[in-house]
């Protein structure tokens, strides 16, 4: 609409619209008219562009030959048999939101200041529209993120306490049952809650943080987080000892395994442990970061099942050239 009602208003042969772009260059969102293709799509550096010259000064600039300009240095052939030509910064407040830029074939008049100076007030116009549709879609953008942000809580609140509790529930049932291959359906059926969480636990980070381009809560505040709410489960509060720069040297996907780890070692500790005391210790130091959790319990069970959780956490150490090691004090450390 830009550029159809400014070549009306002008009776231009080519309008062009040519929007900032990375690295100081600039993008022709739209042209149409004549030879409009060559110019459609072009992503031009703002020296040595017509339209960068009108950034540049900030101003309306005319050519009498466009085809021919001194200021037309980069970019493909586009000007063949137009002459006449004007650009105009679209401009609100101290922004620049564009070029635009009209242009007519070689035998027609120049353009007058009496056609520029409403084309000025046009591309100002034109601007602003640019300014509210980029609002709009920055509130649709924050609907989207607060919706997003409802679901995973959603997920957090209901979905996964369910999950949680249920799997809590079939624990507690092992213990009367009698036939081992009933004992084993029912801890694999655990296992597949737990992977179902670690999927939901996923999606949630998915929905929140990667999503949203706004920075989330440091590594220290999510990891107290994830402490408090293993503490309404444990039925305690663990203690926390946190040393280090964790919010700042700590790469934030090493963070996100972080935060995978201690979740997946509380777990355990909720569902083997039967532990009265946990204790935590996050320290980052020397280009490392380190987190031991330790509790008082009964150590960590013999059946083959209850390896998969600690078989992942070595494969998030190791996919961070790190290593994992499980001790216990009634028997030798597996590594």
């Amino acid at each position: 609409m830009i550029v159809d009602h400014s070549s009306h208003i002008l009776a231009a042969d080519l309008g062009v619209l040519a929007l900032p772009a990375e690295g100081k260059c600039l993008r022709v969102a739209q042209a149409s008219g004549l030879d409009a293709e060559t110019h459609r799509g072009l992503v031009l550096p703002r020296a040595g562009s017509f339209a960068g010259a009108a950034l540049d000064a900030g101003e309306p600039i005319t050519s009498l030959d466009v085809a021919h300009d001194p200021r037309i240095t980069e970019g493909p052939q586009r000007w063949t048999g137009l002459g006449p030509a004007v650009a105009v910064p679209m401009v609100t407040g101290e922004r620049t939101r564009g070029v635009l830029l009209l242009a007519r074939i070689r035998e027609r008049p120049a353009f007058t200041d009496a056609e520029t100076a409403p084309l000025l007030v046009f591309a100002g116009q034109a601007a602003l529209a640019l300014e509210l549709t980029e609002r709009r879609e920055s509130a649709g953008q924050i609907a989207l993120l607060e919706e997003r942000d409802r679901i995973a809580r959603d997920l957090h609140d209901l979905a996964i306490q369910r999950l949680f509790a249920t799997g809590m529930t079939l624990q507690s049932v092992v213990r009367l049952v009698e036939q081992p291959q009933a004992s084993e359906r029912l801890l694999r059926a655990v296992d597949d809650l737990d992977e179902t969480i670690k999927i939901i636990r996923s999606t949630i980070f998915g929905l929140r943080a990667r999503d949203s381009g706004r920075p989330g809560p440091g590594l220290r505040a999510r990891t107290a987080a994830t402490v408090e709410q293993a503490a309404r489960t444990l039925g305690f509060q663990p203690s926390v000892r946190m040393g280090g720069l964790i919010d700042t040297d700590v790469p934030t996907e090493t963070g996100e395994q972080v935060i995978a780890v201690l979740g997946e070692a509380l777990s355990n500790v909720v569902r083997h442990a039967r532990a009265t005391a946990v204790d935590i210790s996050l320290v980052v130091g020397k280009g490392e970061v380190n987190l031991i959790v330790s509790d008082n319990g009964v150590g960590m069970p013999r059946h083959s099942g209850s390896r998969s959780g600690l078989d992942n956490l070595a494969r998030r150490a190791e996919k961070l050239g790190g290593e994992m090691s499980v001790g216990s004090p009634h028997r030798a450390a597996p590594g």
